[in-house]
Parts: structure tokens; C-alpha cells; sequence
């Protein structure tokens, strides 16, 4: 009987817990802006704003179990991806080192710190640019990206990355705020 009773306070108090969350701004309660799309998946949701197409499975990258890319005159000018099970880390920490290797040859990682991310338990945030390189229908060569990767560890340990590239001046600073304030990891 103790033990039911003490399921119970648990339950109710998680409840209670998870109500304070709802309806408030941070990382307690992920929140997707009207008319937004979202990139969901095993570990990890992440919304993005309106002008971004959702790819396939058969668009984006092999590694990758989802992505949106926003393109203008035919170039792809933001991409936002995520991927699950990227390494076999066991914190974010190492996860964030992990990531921060497949960063493209010549970025300037810009910087790592301690993000919250609605569900999960810690999570790191790196900031990174680059110039493109024209290929693969990207910006023009020579053209400033910046890019963040967020990562950690879901509910079932499995890391996952969701990096956001954009070319300087596509994707304003706001939009990249609510694009992280959307990130749901379960």
C-alpha cells in the first residue's frame, strides 16, 4: 500500500511539476511559433520558421533523420538537420566534442557553452562560421555562414545534433532564438 501511495505523490507531484513548465518562455516548456513547421524524430523535435521546406528521406544527407532547407534563387541559404546516434558518448560533453569534429575543415569554432533544452537533462551549444565553398548548391563561395550545433543525450542516452547553418543576414537572431526555444528532446 506504501508503495502505491508513494507512486501516487510521485505521479502528482511530476504533474504538478510539469504544469508549473506550461505556458512560460525557456527551456521548461518547448514552444513552436504559429504557423512554423516541425522536424520530428525518435530523440528530439525541433521546429523551423515559415519559407524552410522539409526534405525526404531521399533529399537530405544519409546521416541525417531529418532536415529543412530554406533556399533563395535556387541556393540553399539555411539548413537545419538533425541527427541521432552520431557517436556513442555518454554525456554532453563529449557529445559537443564530437560535434565540434565534424565541423567542416577551416571553421572558426566560435565558442561552447551550457544550453537548456526543454527535456533534456544538460546540453551544450557551439557557435561556429565559415566561408562556403559553392558546392553541393549551397551560398556562393566566399559567402559568410554562421552555424550552432546543439547536442546532448535524449531520454535513451542516444546523442543527437541539430545544427542550424545560414548564410550571414538569412536567418535573423530572433528566428534562431525560437528556433532553439523549440527544441523538445524525449
Amino acid at each position: 500500500m506504501k508503495t502505491r501511495r508513494a507512486r501516487l505523490a510521485a505521479a502528482l507531484l511530476t504533474t504538478a511539476v510539469a504544469l508549473t513548465g506550461c505556458g512560460g518562455s525557456g527551456s521548461d516548456a518547448a514552444s513552436v511559433p504559429e504557423g512554423w513547421g516541425t522536424l520530428k524524430t525518435k530523440g528530439v523535435d525541433v521546429s523551423y520558421p515559415k519559407g524552410y521546406a522539409r526534405q525526404s528521406a531521399a533529399e537530405r544527407g544519409k546521416h541525417n533523420a531529418a532536415a529543412a532547407v530554406r533556399t533563395e534563387d535556387g541556393r540553399k541559404v539555411s539548413v537545419i538537420t538533425v541527427q541521432l546516434g552520431f557517436t556513442e558518448a555518454d554525456s554532453a560533453e563529449r557529445a559537443a566534442i564530437a560535434a565540434e569534429a565534424g565541423i567542416q575543415l577551416g571553421a572558426k569554432v566560435e565558442g561552447q557553452k551550457d544550453v537548456e533544452l526543454a527535456g533534456a537533462d544538460e546540453a551544450k551549444r557551439i557557435d561556429f562560421s565559415f566561408e562556403a565553398t559553392g558546392e553541393d548548391g549551397g551560398p556562393a563561395e566566399g559567402t559568410p555562414v554562421e552555424g550552432v550545433i546543439l547536442t546532448g543525450l535524449d531520454s535513451s542516452d542516444t546523442t543527437f545534433a541539430i545544427r542550424i547553418d545560414a548564410a550571414r543576414g538569412t536567418l535573423p537572431d530572433g528566428d534562431l532564438d525560437r528556433i532553439i526555444d523549440s527544441v523538445q528532446v524525449h
